[in-house]
This record gives structure tokens, C-alpha cells and sequence, in this order.
């Protein structure tokens, strides 16, 4: 999984949600790294509100647009990664955060792309 991943985000991965299981490819890493936690806790919030399916085609279908653009960098500009990383330092996000929140960031690019 990790190899598979590595070639399309170009970094190893260390964390990875598939509802409805979190499947973290490195438990230490992910389990003493707090924003890790906090990142797949926030994809989580958006599988579930999508309902699951949902998530997982547009997540692949913004990928694949992105990619025709950003290239190798379109993972980042994938508006659920976008939320996930800008909130992953924030633990309360989780409380405060607005259902559909990635949706703002749909055409805004990332420092990272």
C-alpha cells in the first residue's frame, strides 16, 4: 500500500482512513503524531457526511482533474486534503468545524502545489 501511494503522492505515507476502518500503515508514527490523528479524524468527518461513497468518487474525480493541472502535486490541491492539513495542528477543530467545509476550498491552491 505504501509503494502504490508513494507513486501517486510522491511521499510515503504514514496514515490512511477508509471508512469504516482508519488503517494506518505506521501505528508508531501515527500514534504519537497528534496531527496525524487529527488529519484522519478529519477525513473521517467527510466520509461520513458524504456517505462514504459519495467521498470516495469525488475525492478520485477532483484527483484526476487536479492531476491534468498540478501534476504530481494535485494530492494537495484536493480541497478534503486542503481542510484536513490547514486543521490538523487544531484539536478543537473537530467541535467547531462546519459539515461540508472543504467545499470553500474547492478553487483555492495550496502553498504546497
Amino acid at each position: 500500500m505504501n509503494r502504490f501511494m508513494k507513486r501517486i503522492i510522491a511521499k510515503d505515507v504514514i496514515a490512511i482512513t477508509l471508512a469504516p476502518f482508519g488503517i494506518y500503515i505506521d501505528k508508531e508514527e501515527t500514534l504519537e503524531n497528534g496531527h496525524t490523528l487529527t488529519h484522519e479524524k478529519i477525513h473521517w468527518k467527510q466520509q461520513i457526511e458524504m456517505l462514504i461513497i459519495p467521498f470516495y468518487l469525488w475525492y478520485v474525480i477532483e484527483w484526476l482533474i487536479k492531476l491534468l493541472k498540478y501534476g504530481k502535486s494535485a494530492y494537495y490541491q484536493i480541497s478534503l486534503e486542503k481542510e484536513a492539513y490547514s486543521h490538523q495542528s487544531d484539536a478543537t477543530y473537530l467541535i467547531t468545524r462546519k459539515h461540508y467545509a472543504w467545499i470553500k476550498l474547492l478553487t483555492n491552491k495550496t502553498k504546497n502545489g
